[in-house]
């Protein structure tokens, strides 16, 4: 199954290269290739222009980072087969390749996970999957089973998917690059420097404790500084609303003047087909909303045209306690007043972060193991003085977004008063 060594030159890790055949063909494939036209951040973008890679580039730098973690493994002295290998480089290359359109905003509208559409294109009617059966009958239940990480084997199984996995490896690097920020800078080549295997268990050698560190924080970092960027929350936003809409009228018959048949399909015909599906990348939805500002319905009109043109909406910061309720309800309650439909121009939005998601022996023990140097393993939060201070410790984060821009154009009466100088009263940020 070798071939002529096939090269990608990626600004992350300079050259990607592909010697195995079933791995250049899964490249090929017409599912893996529409990863092309799926950003990887979604609305990130709106906040850090330069964010306009896709996931593409970031599942092969998934499949690469995997390649170097099980060719570190076996220096180390790990077994590790041939079918091993090559069902973990499937694994990291295809684990994304469910994602749709911005995301993950669009699986918050279909209620359906990404990984539930990748077990799919695994296992469906898909060129992907008979690229697997053909190279071995039942490799796609296979693969799926790594990514679902319900295969028996753990070290492949967290090579792809873990708290220190191949995944974090390759996007903390490649979105602080894309976005111009600092905090996903890691020394990834020293985190794969200690990687070893101890009785069936992924482990990291206690020397490299501090490389660890630094990547947990900076995974911290970079959720609250570009993840959640309230810019870019704000057009996840925007993106679900105008999907809902959609949804929303095709459910009542409304007489479009684009054909909607592809929506149809996804949102009325109960679990959508997965070539309809497949149909969905991001330059679907933006052709949609240039279609649909010329439509009748004016909340329809109004997200496809702020999908467009970054017309976002406004976040308000504020804290959970009985008196900002009562504010919210009154803010709520005005915007109806002005004609605001609150389910698509009022969104209560809670985020919540820990910096490392270990809590004690007693969770399922996916917690980063340090191989200490009497040859005992220790879970690293009972090693790392800088850990142990900070886990279980959650940052939570309240906002309200609202359409700050379309109240303010508003005709003055008392309702749009009232909610502006409630919104004074609400900002705690």
């Amino acid at each position: 199954m070798k071939m002529a060594e096939k090269v990608f030159k990626d600004p992350i890790h300079g050259y990607i290269s592909v010697d195995d055949r079933l791995i250049w063909e899964l490249i090929q494939s017409k599912e893996f290739q529409r990863l092309r036209r799926i950003t990887q951040l979604g609305g990130t973008v709106m906040a850090f222009h330069g964010a306009q890679h896709c996931r593409f580039s970031h599942s092969l730098g998934v499949y690469l980072v995997a390649k170097r973690m099980i060719e570190r493994l076996i220096k180390a002295g790990a077994e590790f087969s041939e079918e091993e290998r090559v069902l973990t480089l499937c694994a990291a290359l295809l684990h994304d390749l469910g994602h749709g359109p911005f995301s993950h905003s669009f699986e918050e509208v279909l209620e359906v996970s990404h990984e539930v559409f990748t077990a799919r294109i695994l296992t469906e009617d898909t060129q992907v999957n008979r690229i697997l059966e053909n190279f071995q009958p039942g490799f796609s239940q296979q693969v799926k089973s790594v990514i679902m990480k319900a295969h028996p084997n753990k070290v492949v199984v967290k090579i792809v998917s873990s708290q220190l996995d191949a995944d974090r490896l390759d996007y903390l690097v490649r979105d602080a690059y894309y976005t111009g920020t600092p905090y996903g800078e890691i020394d990834v080549q020293r985190i794969l420097r200690t990687l070893r295997v101890k009785e069936g268990e992924l482990v990291f050698k206690v020397s490299g404790m501090h490389a660890i560190e630094d990547y947990l924080l900076s995974r911290y970092q970079m959720y609250w500084q570009v993840y959640l960027h309230p810019v870019a929350r704000s057009f996840d936003i925007i993106v679900q609303g105008l999907l809902k809409r959609i949804r929303a009228l095709l459910q009542t018959d409304y007489p479009f003047k684009q054909d909607m048949s592809l929506f149809k399909g996804l949102f009325l015909e109960g679990v959508p087909h997965i070539s309809v599906y497949l149909k969905m990348d991001d330059a679907t939805i933006y052709y949609m909303a240039q279609c649909l500002c010329d439509e009748e319905d004016a909340i329809l009109q109004d997200f496809a045209d702020r999908l467009l043109n970054r017309r976002l909406l406004k976040e308000y910061y504020y804290q959970p306690d009985a008196r900002l309720q009562e504010v919210l309800y009154m803010i709520k309650q005005n915007m109806v007043k002005l004609g605001f439909d609150p389910d698509y121009y009022y969104w209560p939005d809670y985020q919540f972060k820990v910096p490392y998601d270990y809590y004690g022996p007693e969770s399922l023990g996916d917690g980063i193991k340090l191989l200490m140097r009497d040859g005992s393993v220790e879970e690293i939060t009972e090693v790392s003085n800088i850990l142990s201070g900070i886990v279980g410790k959650p940052k939570k984060d309240y906002k309200l977004y609202i359409p700050i821009d379309a109240i303010r154009n508003h005709p003055d009466c008392e309702e749009k008063t009232a909610i502006l100088n409630l919104l004074k009263s609400l900002n705690r940020g």
